[in-house]
């Protein structure tokens, strides 16, 4: 973990160290073959095992890790199954959080979009898939803070921690840094127009793609599992919120 950010003492050491765990976790540092105590990861971060310890119980929570007694940390493996769920909520709640960012986006806020996009067109520029990522939440929680439901904005937040740290990312095995930095622009282009019901096709369109790449590059990865039974399940539910 030496690759890691130094500590910024204005923000919570907590909060640091799960975003730092997180980082681990997303970029195969920590897999799930290994077991990790709090001690050695205190150690290697060079902070004390306290907020080491609420981190991991933070990241417990989230259904990323599990503590186990007398043997330390493991990294939990996220089911295609579970991986269909959580896009099929994102599908759902997302398209109309993005309609209602159209209504009530102002010129500042369009101009905040529009240099958010451009961060993630830069990062992409540089082939940099960590910052496109980066970006690119970016851009995205903003659009979903617009849609001025806290409880929504942390869910969505959530849920694509989720999958961020159990490093299910579309960049680069499945699409370019380049390929998600278009995937951005028509809903761009629909909020600049002020238009709720395109921002939210646009949104939609963007979520389900991300989870076709997603699901079908670890069905082309594991031996016996067909991507059309997935896609499928994820169709089922997804199909009533167009």
């Amino acid at each position: 973990m030496s690759s890691m950010q130094q500590i910024d003492h204005g923000q919570s050491l907590t909060v640091q160290v799960t975003n730092m765990l997180r980082a681990a976790i997303t970029s195969g540092e920590m897999g799930p073959e290994e077991h990790f105590s709090a001690i050695g990861l205190a150690e290697k971060l060079g902070v004390s095992r306290t907020p080491v310890r609420e981190a991991l119980q933070l990241l417990e929570k989230e259904g990323i890790v599990r503590i186990e007694k007398n043997r330390g940390v493991r990294v939990l493996q996220m089911s295609l199954d579970e991986i269909v769920q959580i896009f099929q909520i994102r599908i759902i709640l997302e398209p109309p959080a993005a309609a209602r960012a159209a209504e009530v986006a102002t010129d500042e806020d369009l101009a905040n979009f529009r240099t958010l996009h451009g961060r993630i067109l830069d990062a992409a520029a540089r082939e940099d898939g960590p910052a496109t990522l980066q970006a690119d939440k970016d851009f995205h929680l903003f659009l979903m803070e617009l849609a001025g439901n806290p409880r929504l904005l942390a869910l969505d937040g959530e849920l694509r921690n989720m999958v961020l740290a159990h490093g299910l990312v579309t960049i680069p095995s499945a699409r370019s840094s380049q390929d998600l930095a278009c995937d951005r622009k028509d809903i761009l282009a629909a909020l600049e127009r002020r238009d709720p019901r395109a921002a939210a096709g646009a949104v939609r369109d963007h979520v389900t793609r991300t989870a076709h790449l997603l699901i079908s590059g670890v069905c082309a990865r594991t031996p016996g599992l067909s991507a059309d039974q997935y896609l499928s399940q994820l169709e089922q539910l997804t199909k009533f919120s167009r």
